[in-house]
């Protein structure tokens, strides 16, 4: 069976997929045509229903769960990982009627801002390698920052107002649900199970190598500076992109709960959005 995979070029999701996109490990009667894009147009995507597995942000989940099942292995989930909402220096809290760039209407980024900011309305989505310099620019007030923004935003000249992450996990308790991994709900279940396999299998071959990054990994980092696609890898790739697990599961279903309280007319999901 021939499936089309989508994830981002960011050192998390190439070091996680690098085994099962370039070997060593056998897929068997599957086949993987894989796509590289930014999260917010694969969030785009899998509200259309494009691809058959996919890398999408949490945020997006309530939007297409009855589409695609999260799968166990491959995601970012944890703590102190968590957007930082910046400025220009000197600006010293974020107000309401201040205008802030966000990488994505589907982020979690933006539910994590939305929660901690609930009266802002002035947003503008974009790509999330824009924000920076949006606001630099001064063509918006603040931005919310995301990947590795949050080891280069200060050499940059950007001020941090306020770690979302930090927000979330006071409010919540919960440790932060950033991505996962999701299937298409028509594959039969052993497939959905396969795939789940061979991503577990994945993410331990490449944490057994680490600090090895492969050459397919630095080639998509988007000229990253090595030390900061390494503290990349370590700060997204751990416990729970081996196995969501029960406290992972929990967490994404905070984030459920999350936006069923905070988005007029969202529906209320819960376990239903796991595959098994």
């Amino acid at each position: 069976m021939r499936l089309t995979l989508g994830i981002s070029p960011c050192p998390n999701d190439t070091f996680i997929f690098d085994a099962l996109v370039n070997g060593p490990l056998a897929t068997g009667d599957l086949a993987l045509d894989v796509v590289l894009e930014d999260v917010q147009t694969l969030n785009d995507w899998a509200r259309q229903g494009r691809l058959d597995v996919s890398k999408v942000s949490y945020g997006v989940l309530p939007a297409i769960a009855r589409t695609y099942a999260v799968l166990s292995s491959g995601g970012a989930l944890g703590r102190g990982v968590g957007p930082l909402l910046v400025s220009r220096p000197g600006v010293e809290a974020f107000r309401p009627e201040m205008s802030v760039a966000i990488p994505g209407r589907d982020t979690t980024a933006h539910l994590l801002f939305s929660l901690a900011h609930p009266g802002a309305t002035r947003k503008r989505f974009m790509v999330f390698s824009d924000v920076e310099e949006a606001v630099l620019r001064g063509e918006v007030d603040a931005g919310v920052i995301i990947h590795e923004g949050r080891f280069t935003y200060a050499a940059k000249g950007l001020a941090r107002l306020q770690d979302l992450g930090e927000f979330w996990e006071a409010t919540t308790g919960a440790p932060i649900p950033l991505g996962g991994i999701v299937a298409r709900r028509a594959l039969p279940a052993a497939v959905r199970q396969e795939l789940d396999r061979l991503v577990r299998a994945s993410v331990e071959h490449a944490l057994a190598r680490r600090p090895e990054v492969s050459a397919w990994v630095r080639a998509h980092a988007q000229e990253m500076d090595e030390a900061v696609m390494r503290q990349h890898i370590d700060l997204y790739v751990n416990e729970y992109s081996v196995a969501l697990g029960e406290a992972g599961r929990r967490a994404v279903r905070t984030l459920l709960d999350v936006h069923a309280r905070t988005t007029p007319g969202a529906p209320r999901l819960g376990d239903e959005v796991f595959s098994g």
